[in-house]
């Protein structure tokens, strides 16, 4: 393999080479019979002619570039792709007309992220949510306001279920902003993340192992390695094992085991195979992090929160798919592509929340501030099918060259829901609640202090218990996309997507009593628009998108009609056989230009997001019902997103972007929402990665990520509010500076070193809507990493 861009130059030059035979002008006056006197002018000038000369040949480099086995790449940009992994965008990024993040692979390895939901979080326009009840899945994902925690896809098929996503098996991680109901189906509203797996390729051997240490008992080893068996088959591996404490928060941990394996085939020149496996094994100990404290204005998260998790705890995510792809070339301008893939996860969680609390008279050690412990639980078992065929066709129609997409897709996917059974003893303060006082767990006693075993006091016992939820979605698609070329400038494109999908779900409670929700729908959403090339390397566009979900489209909530699940009509309680899907339009206009030979692509789009007949929580006199509101809702999301990626010199490489938003409730059930932002939404939001290579051999660089203070609250609705409309949990703004430099040590081996939260600040990603707890971000931490190439 070559090493990474370090230069060499080999100067080319020295003596000219001469000829020890007679000059011609010699030979043809000695074949004239002239005199030695008459050839002595000429032996003179040949003499001359015959004398060496220096060179003039210029300087030749020789530049050493890395092996990139992504396809996707811009060659010799590493942030930059030039194309997405999913092939139904015909164009390559900078020429599509949406606004497409791309993240890849050594953007994520300087970043010092791994996980996918600190991938994703990082990027301007997405926050993170709470689910009911302080759900610990997984991912979260609100992506321009929209709720889009089921909006996950791994090269091109939804991934259901609410997992722990991991990058060790990544190439690229492609954030569509925006309506895209055409391309994924159900839900989309505010956008989609779309993973790109490393694929097998015959185009040579490559071996990469990677092994670091670092604070907080840090261990990550990675092997990625492809093995060409010969001009038709080629396989690859993907190996990771990960350990750490949560920065500064121990006992809290991640654990995380995976094995991807991609196989490709090429039996004739024409068909392509691939078959893919992946599997995912994560266990924490999971940190639920502060909770707030104080009244307005003055309410803030806790400081010095101690580490209130409880030994028992666990987050575990399994995860195991089966994938195949079959590519077929029928012609030069027809081909046809197949993706089924086979799946399964298990996922379960049992863990510790904390809420600030003003302990009762009758207490012994009387009355202090303190906080008191809860559980939260639950179980998901995940089992899916999908299979996704697709008809490319290049045809010429009245002189206008078209790129047709036709789409066949079929998912059935199966989420059963369910809970543990968890015994608690120890109680050592009596605490308010809802019902009134009642024994509790302090996690601080009067002076102060956190008590004595504070990680043990509740003295868990866990158990896994009985379902309560089987939500099962049937699917049928068909889906219809254009893209013509309608002159030298103009470029217009279009599609529609036609969704018949079959809701069946029952609902146990306690008593083992059942409630079955059936019903059937349609949806059907496009998207249109143009591309104006007004010069080689610069491009405007107009695009109009809609989406659509379904009610009870979140498969983990359940009848919690606010986050998602089955909402249930108060006044008929039928609900669900009567509602209408929730549906969203969006009107956006952007520019691109891709500069500097197609080194940088800088990025603006104004944009517009409506969502209409949005379901909600109904409240009652005590609060929030169990029942909801059909289709009573509205909210709108204006804003402007810049980004840039690439080289802005020969040295310096970024990505970034900076997203400026208003959201707004249009229309609700409770008059006093209306006018307010939305739930965990950041107004503004900015993230930075510049990278500089200072040396053949030495690159350091710096991340920065901005977001501005939000309010925790259910999805799609306002946020907690007081009497006044003052907004009630709020979770502070915050800026992250993060570090790394990159040493290469030879052709073969370099270090990198990454500092995350350099100045060590405390912020917090997301609240539940009481602000009983707050999502921590990690605390300062240090990690060295060799890469060693084979």
């Amino acid at each position: 393999m070559l090493p990474p861009a370090s230069a060499r130059t080999t100067q080319c030059g020295g003596p000219a080479a001469t000829d020890a035979s007679p000059s011609p002008l010699l030979r043809t006056g000695a074949a004239l019979g002239l005199s030695a006197a008459m050839l002595a002018p000429l032996q003179a000038l040949a003499a001359e002619e015959a004398a060496p000369r220096p060179s003039n040949l210029a300087p030749v480099t020789v530049e050493a570039a890395p092996i990139e086995p992504n396809p996707n790449a811009e060659p010799g940009v590493p942030y930059k792709a030039r194309t997405s992994g999913d092939e139904r965008h015909r164009r390559p990024i900078a020429e599509t007309p949406s606004n497409i993040t791309v993240l890849t692979k050594p953007q994520i390895e300087d970043s010092g992220y791994t996980d996918l939901r600190d991938i994703v979080d990082a990027q301007p326009g997405i926050t993170l949510g709470t689910g009911e009840n302080g759900n610990a899945f997984g991912d979260r994902y609100i992506i321009r306001g929209q709720e889009a925690r089921s909006d996950v896809f791994v090269d091109g098929l939804r991934d259901p279920g609410m997992t722990i996503r991991e990058s060790f098996a990544t190439e690229q991680v492609e954030i569509t902003k925006g309506p895209s109901s055409s391309f994924a189906g159900r839900g989309t509203s505010g956008g989609a993340i779309n993973s790109v797996t490393k694929q097998a390729t015959t185009d040579f051997d490559y071996a990469k192992f990677s092994t670091g240490l670092g604070t907080d008992r840090y261990t990550r080893t990675t092997l990625d390695a492809n093995k060409v068996l010969n001009d038709r088959a080629a396989i690859r591996a993907n190996l990771l094992y990960g350990y750490e404490n949560v920065p500064d928060r121990a006992p809290a941990d991640r654990e995380r085991k995976g094995i991807a394996v991609s196989g490709l085939f090429l039996p004739t020149d024409r068909l392509q195979v691939v078959l893919d496996y992946y599997g995912m094994r994560a266990r924490d100990n999971p940190d639920l992090g502060g909770y707030l404290v104080g009244t307005l204005p003055n309410r803030r998260p806790a400081t010095n929160v101690p580490v209130y998790a409880q030994q028992p705890d666990f987050l575990n995510s399994d995860v195991d798919t089966l994938t195949g792809r079959i590519r077929y070339q029928i012609s030069p301008d027809v081909r046809i592509t197949n993706l089924t893939r086979v799946g399964k996860s298990a996922n379960g969680y049992v863990a510790t929340g904390a809420r600030g609390v003003t302990t009762d008279p009758s207490n012994p050690g009387g009355v202090y501030d303190t906080a008191s412990l809860s559980t939260h639980q639950g179980w998901q078992d995940v089992d899916y099918v999908a299979n996704q065929t697709n008809l490319f066709v290049n045809k010429t129609i009245a002189g206008k060259k078209h790129e047709f997409i036709f789409g066949l897709e079929y998912t059935d996917h199966r989420v059963v829901n369910g809970t543990y059974d968890v015994n608690n003893s120890g109680e050592n303060c009596i605490v308010p609640g809802r019902g009134g006082t009642s024994p509790g767990w302090c996690i601080t006693d009067a002076s102060g202090a956190p008590v004595n075993g504070l990680n043990t006091i509740m003295n868990r016992q866990i158990t896994k218990d009985r379902w309560d939820l089987d939500w099962n979605v049937k699917t049928v698609s068909l889906s219809a996309m254009d893209t013509v070329k309608l002159s030298d400038t103009w470029t217009a494109f279009g599609g529609l997507r036609y969704d018949r999908f079959d809701f069946d779900t029952t609902a146990q409670d306690a008593s083992l009593q059942t409630t079955n929700f059936q019903y059937s729908d349609t949806l059907l959403n496009g998207h249109a628009g143009a591309t104006w090339q007004f010069r080689p390397d610069a491009n405007l566009y107009f695009s109009y998108a809609t989406a659509s979900d379904v009610n009870g489209g979140e498969s983990d909530v359940g009848t919690s009609c606010g986050y998602g699940g089955i909402c249930i009509d108060s006044a008929n309680n039928v609900g669900i056989a009567s509602s209408k899907p929730e549906t969203t339009r969006s009107i956006e206009l952007g520019t691109k230009w891709n500069l500097a030979g197609g080194k940088l692509l800088a990025t603006a789009a104004l944009f517009q997001i409506t969502k209409h007949d949005v379901m909600e929580q109904a409240p009652n006199s005590t609060g929030y019902s169990s029942v909801g509101a059909l289709n009573t809702g509205k909210n709108r999301v204006r804003g402007i997103e810049f980004g840039l990626v690439g080289k802005l010199t020969d040295r310096l490489t970024a990505q970034g972007g900076l997203a400026l938003m208003r959201a707004e409730v249009l229309e609700s059930n409770v008059a006093a929402n209306i006018g307010k932002t939305l739930s965990n939404f950041a107004d503004q939001s900015a993230y930075a990665q510049l990278r500089y290579q200072a040396t053949g051999k030495f690159a350091f660089g710096v991340g920065a990520k901005y977001e501005s203070e939000k309010f925790a609250g259910q999805p799609d609705s306002a946020p907690g509010y007081t009497a006044s409309g003052e907004y009630s949990q709020p979770i502070p703004s915050y800026t992250v500076f993060n570090l790394f430099a990159s040493y290469r040590v030879n052709r073969n081996m370099d270090l990198r070193l990454n500092v995350g939260n350099v100045t060590d600040r405390d912020y917090y990603l997301a609240g539940y809507r009481s602000g009983a707890f707050l999502y921590k971000g990690d605390a300062r931490n240090a990690q060295l990493t060799l890469n060693y190439d084979f």
